[in-house]
């Protein structure tokens, strides 16, 4: 199991990593993370869902994603509550007093249940199988109860190692006083310490390493590079995009893509963030500084929210609203996303309270459709075909939301997406219908298929379809590869993979 002393430590990394150096090996490796906090998560093989770490770890074990992976999944909603997914299935939202009150005995045993019996049948399917932790183990407030940390690891017996991130500095204190404060049957099974993204002459860092070792008697099993331009799906929070080069044959296509306060599965756009022909930037309330007017853009992007009411609340509040009809007038383009797809419509009705509290709000107005918000969450895997401008090319993606969706036919054009998909038991079940809206001025297209710029062919028709000439994209199935191989490369290179694997039996 890997634990880190803080939050983004680099634990997925480390994790998706070890799974591509065992897979690579020849064994039959999983990845397993107890519960995991996160608004960025993926559909499974069978049909569940999980976080996106756990999916990109699969990846890297060159498995289908499970729900076993990851067992018990929290989607923040709002700041005091979230959505709770048990083996990939939403069941109800709880306000935080009810996860760590007395009130939050039955869910930890609920929960606890549902981590040692998805554990249970990996370890009889899988020769090894790599956990993630979650946080840090030595937050006070949270022991009683863990199951996403050494409560596990006690449970099961797990042996540990600790990572820490020296470029935030101060991973000495991180590692020794993350130790400090863990019991002595917890100390006793961490079995070392992994320190992450050093940069410079190794031989400066020797001296506190002997340290280390000496004063916790524990090993340092290796000191990871910071690795530039490492592109791998992200668990949770925003990646930097990276600068290109001016392409100076074509004018790059500006995209802007809107952060609402509970975006998700902004991993949606990483196709994009990496085109070295799109000058992408996210636009949030930090980065506008109190202004509704955009910077120049074509294309228009609102993602999908976990509180979809909300966050158009929010984007009201900033003025958004107002800078998108601005931008359609001007002849930009304006995509919509899951719940980003919702908000393009007239009326978003919970009137259940399923993101948040009851109630309705009045959508952009953009697209003649109704949603309401049931407690019935779609949850599925979709290929089919996407025609644009009497264009087609091939679509693999998946759905995950609580809306359904209606339209006045009368007032749209329908987007050609024909659609097969596949629900449990492996059993593909096909069935043709219309997926997604392109209203009559060609302008603003709406969708509730993630994925879309995942595959290569579709990606180049919306970037044509956004203005794009002689639009070229990458494709991040290739990329991904790319860089779990270069990942396990400088473990295999940094860690001593011997004391690790000897430690850990």
């Amino acid at each position: 199991m890997v634990q880190g002393t803080t939050s983004d430590a680099g634990k997925s990394t480390l994790v998706a990593g070890l799974c591509r150096v065992f897979a690579r090996q020849g064994n039959k490796v999983a990845p397993f993370k107890p519960q995991n906090m996160a608004l960025n998560s993926a559909v499974t093989i069978d049909g569940g869902e999980i976080g996106r770490a756990q999916a990109l770890q699969a990846v890297a074990c060159k498995l289908e994603p499970h729900t076993d992976f990851n067992p018990v999944l929290l989607k923040p909603s709002s700041d005091t509550g979230s959505q709770i997914i048990i083996h990939g299935k939403a069941l109800t939202s709880l306000e935080a007093q009810a996860f760590f009150g007395p009130e939050s005995r039955n869910y930890k045993s609920v929960a606890m249940n549902a981590v040692l019996q998805s554990f249970e049948r990996l370890t009889s399917q899988y020769e090894m199988v790599v956990v993630e932790g979650a946080g840090s183990p030595a937050e006070i407030n949270l022991r009683e109860g863990d199951i996403a940390n050494m409560g596990f690891a006690e449970a099961v017996d797990c042996p540990v190692i600790i990572i820490a991130d020296i470029d935030k500095g101060g991973v000495f204190a991180h590692l020794v006083g993350t130790l400090a404060l863990l019991s002595v049957s917890e100390q006793n099974r961490v079995k070392g310490f992994v320190i992450n993204r050093f940069r410079g002459d190794i031989s400066l860092l020797q001296s506190g390493i002997d340290w280390l070792e000496s004063y916790t008697n524990k090993p340092v099993l290796g000191v990871l590079p910071y690795l530039h331009d490492l592109h791998l799906d992200a668990e949770d929070a925003l990646v930097d995009t990276p600068q290109t080069a001016n392409n100076s044959h074509n004018e790059k296509l500006k995209v802007l893509v809107l952060v609402f306060p509970r975006i998700s599965n902004h991993t949606d756009f990483d196709p994009l963030r990496l085109n070295p022909n799109v000058e992408f930037n996210y636009v949030s309330m930090q980065t506008q500084s109190g202004s509704s007017d955009f910077p120049k853009a074509d294309l228009i992007i609102l993602p999908g929210s976990k509180n979809v009411r909300a966050d158009l609340n929010f984007m009201r509040q900033q003025g958004w609203d107002k800078a998108v009809n601005r931008h359609l007038r001007y002849g930009g383009k304006v995509i919509g996303v899951c719940g980003g797809y919702q908000m393009l419509g007239t009326e978003i009705n919970d009137p259940n309270g399923i993101e948040d509290v009851a109630g309705s709000s009045k959508g952009l107005g953009l697209i003649e459709m109704i949603t309401e918000l049931t407690e019935h969450k779609t949850l599925q895997q979709v290929q089919g075909q996407l025609t644009l401008n009497e264009q087609q090319a091939s679509v693999n993606g998946y759905e995950i939301h609580c809306g359904q969706s209606q339209h006045v036919e009368e007032q749209t054009q329908s987007l050609p997406l024909s659609l097969s998909f596949v629900f449990q038991d492996d059993k593909p079940v096909q069935e043709r219908f219309e997926e997604g809206y392109l209203t009559a001025d060609n302008q603003i297209l709406g969708t509730y298929v993630h994925g879309l710029f995942d595959s290569p062919s579709a990606c180049q028709l919306i970037l044509t379809w956004a203005g794009l000439e002689h639009a070229q994209t990458v494709d991040i199935n290739q990329i991904r590869e790319q860089q779990l191989e270069r990942l396990a490369d400088v473990l295999e290179a940094h860690l001593d993979m011997e004391k690790l694997t000897g430690s850990l039996v």
